[in-house]
């Protein structure tokens, strides 16, 4: 296995490792990373900061594990302050992520609850405001995916759960957010290969993700003359708690990230570069606009 880090020159196919018959596994929803096998990559020892958000006050969404995770201790090392946003029974993973904010100096808050609820969504950004003294970069990664093969056997219940996580909790975090952001703010959007790709299985949570596309091309249009940027990572196959919770077949995971042209699955630290690239003043003339993170698979 090449050296797991952004610093070294190396092949992209062999920096991670291609999934095997040893990922076959499952946990309750909404799942801990730290019981995953292999534990997934979120940057915790690689990730190497150098000063690009100095003084920025950001919130992250999914922080506790994951992409939302990565991107939580990526914005740290480049020098910001963090509110973690997660449900409750992810508490042991966000702990970890908040040891190693408060490592890299900066200050980190946890609020615990359910983004499917307006409320805890305003009240997310009212306390960052209160605690950060503001809010320069939002970056919405949580995310609700579970497979179902049959439309028959999709629920009302399942589809309104995941547009409320994917979608609504969008809506309610940006309108309250923009309210608060200065210009040179960021919000980063979390859409998926599955916006472009749909698997037959995901019915709904594709259909989020190319919601989630439109929603950031429109707003990014609407905000742009407040000096305020938006845009969305679209990330492919990546290892994080969201697979082993039923957002793939259980048998699946044992080719995991197989079919993309790399030929493996990324790992969440592969697409932390890609949220501090869209927080940084770097991508100062880039708004509305879709990185995808998917490991060569080409996209519209």
């Amino acid at each position: 296995m090449s050296d797991q880090n952004q610093h070294t020159m190396q092949d992209p196919t062999s920096q991670y490792p291609k999934a095997t018959a040893e990922w076959k596994q499952k946990q309750q929803e909404p799942g801990l990373q730290k019981e995953m096998n292999p534990i997934p990559d979120a940057g915790e020892t690689s990730y190497r900061g150098t000063g690009r958000l100095a003084g920025r006050k950001a919130v992250v969404t999914g922080a506790d594990s994951g992409i939302g995770r990565a991107a939580a201790i990526a914005f740290a090392r480049e020098g910001a302050d963090v509110l973690l946003s997660y449900l409750p029974e992810e508490e042991a993973d966000a702990q970890e992520v908040v040891k190693l904010i408060e490592e890299a100096g900066q200050k980190a808050i946890t609020i615990p609850g359910d983004l499917r609820d307006e409320q805890f969504c305003e009240q997310l950004i009212a306390t960052a405001v209160e605690k950060l003294g503001g809010i320069d970069i939002l970056a919405n990664v949580a995310g609700k995916q579970q497979f179902v093969e049959d439309i028959a056997d999709l629920t009302t219940e399942q589809f309104d759960a995941t547009f409320k996580t994917n979608v609504y909790s969008l809506f309610w975090l940006c309108k309250a957010a923009v309210k608060h952001m200065k210009p040179g703010s960021s919000i980063i959007n979390t859409s998926s290969i599955q916006a472009y790709k749909p698997s037959p299985i995901l019915l709904d949570y594709a259909t989020t993700k190319s919601a989630i596309n439109t929603f950031t091309k429109a707003l990014a249009q609407q905000v742009a003359s407040k000096g305020i940027r938006v845009n969305a990572v679209a990330p492919g196959p990546v290892w994080t708690p969201l697979q082993v919770i039923g957002g793939q077949p259980t048998e699946k995971l044992a080719e995991f990230g197989a079919n993309t042209p790399m030929g493996r699955p990324g790992q969440p630290a592969e697409m932390a570069p890609a949220y501090v690239f869209l927080a940084s003043q770097e991508s100062s003339y880039i708004s509305g606009e879709t990185l995808n993170a998917n490991g060569g698979t080409p996209t519209p």
